[in-house]
């Protein structure tokens, strides 16, 4: 199977699905974090997880400034590129179950 969406289009599309969840001010936002309990829901796994799929996106992406600057070891660039790989590649994996778990509830006949 081909993905057509590239994995910073994928980051992309999570960051801003992260901050709609994360509210951004105004009517309807969500309370602070501090006054949420620390598992209050599936939303919750979702923005943890795509949190960390950031944060191991830019690990990698400054693990490679340092290597272009000279400043870094190659192999700590390569370890973690492919850790923000695998943590995209979960994160896609289980987008793909959710959605065809939503799609699979749809087509239930009431």
């Amino acid at each position: 199977m081909v993905n057509s969406i590239g994995a910073l289009d994928a980051l992309s599309a999570y960051g801003r699905a992260r901050g709609v969840a994360e509210g951004v001010g105004g009517k309807g936002a969500l309370p602070p974090a501090s006054d949420t309990p620390a598992s209050s829901g599936f939303g919750d796994l979702v923005a943890n997880a795509v949190g960390q799929v950031g944060d191991a996106l830019s690990k990698a992406e400054s693990a490679s400034m340092r290597q272009v600057a000279g400043k870094g070891d190659l192999i700590d660039v390569a370890t973690a590129i492919g850790a923000a790989e695998t943590a995209l590649d979960t994160m896609v994996a289980v987008r793909d179950r959710v959605v065809n778990a939503y799609n699979e509830i749809m087509r239930l006949q009431i």
